[in-house]
């Protein structure tokens, strides 16, 4: 019998799981606030994959050799439904007080594209196709 691994979880670590769930509810994710300094919280999005935001100090218990990463491998894209819909989630996020990495613009690839930063310095991709 062969067993085919499926993605289930997308996990963050976070250094602070209030701070970092207020950034993500700018962006439209629905999530329960956690309890007197849970560890970790997860939500499940529309396609049934769970994300989940793991408190540093967890990630220090289950891995003891965990270090601060340098550097970003991974990034999380938001699609925003309209050209449009870029440019104000990118106002929402920046007016909110997060960084703006590039401005919203029309990438060569056909979409409205923009980047922004998270609090742990994650870049977050906006996107949607061009001219809607």
């Amino acid at each position: 019998m062969t067993i085919t691994p499926r993605v289930d979880m997308i996990g963050l670590t976070v250094a602070d799981i209030p701070r970092s769930l207020a950034f993500y509810r700018l962006l439209g994710l629905k999530v329960d606030d956690p309890t007197d300094e849970q560890p970790y919280v997860e939500t499940t999005l529309a396609g049934g994959i769970r994300l989940s935001w793991n408190a540093e100090s967890l990630m220090k218990k289950l891995h003891p050799e965990w270090e601060d990463p340098r550097g970003q491998r991974i990034n999380l894209a938001f699609h925003c439904e309209t050209a449009a819909g870029v440019d104000a989630a990118y106002a929402k996020i920046t007016g909110a007080g997060h960084a703006g990495v590039k401005a919203p613009w029309d990438a060569f690839w056909g979409q409205r594209y923009a980047l922004v930063r998270d609090p742990d310095g994650n870049t977050v991709d906006l996107f949607a196709p061009s001219g809607g």
